[in-house]
């Protein structure tokens, strides 16, 4: 663990962390004033986000598909159909740093297959910093339409045959 996101995450409010509603051990490895006044922190277990409603949006780091800094905006996209999240940083701090860090430690698993009408389909494991079983997802191919059964039945036998190889 980078030892300065300990340090940052000494200064956060006492009424910010209490907000957070942290699990029993997650603590905050790093945080950031967002341009709104609030605050987005890192755990070593989940992102949490501002809400409209002066709440916190908690997204477990296996949940988030990607994730990316830019121009000053943290840009989050979930998985699956999970939605986006674009959140203005002040300070950015050790944030970003610590988000891409996160997201990328939960992926056990990445490679695209092709299938057999055409076009292909990434798929990914992820697993909790926790442990327990992966979570997979299918990323398609531009063009290609997620929500068809054909598909998806593709993907899952391709999905099913990796995991065969790889005892995943």
């Amino acid at each position: 663990m980078n030892p300065r996101w300990s340090l940052k995450a000494n200064r956060l409010p006492a009424a910010v962390r209490d907000a957070l509603s942290l699990e029993r051990g997650e603590r905050v490895l790093a945080h950031a004033t967002t341009r709104g006044g609030s605050y987005a922190a890192v755990t070593g277990t989940a992102l949490y986000l501002p809400t409209a409603d002066a709440g916190f949006h908690r997204l477990p780091w296996e949940r988030i598909e990607h994730a990316q800094w830019k121009d000053g905006w943290l840009h989050v996209r979930e998985v699956g159909e999970g939605g986006e999240h674009h959140v203005g940083l002040a300070e950015a701090g050790a944030v970003p740093e610590a988000v891409q860090e996160r997201v990328t430690a939960t992926i056990i698993f990445s490679q695209h297959g092709a299938l057999p009408g055409g076009g292909g389909v990434r798929i990914v494991g992820r697993r909790s910093p926790g442990g327990g079983e992966p979570r997979w997802t299918f990323v398609f191919d531009s063009g290609l339409d997620p929500s068809d059964p054909g598909l998806r039945a593709q993907a899952e036998q391709l999905l099913e045959n990796l995991r065969r190889q790889t005892g995943l």
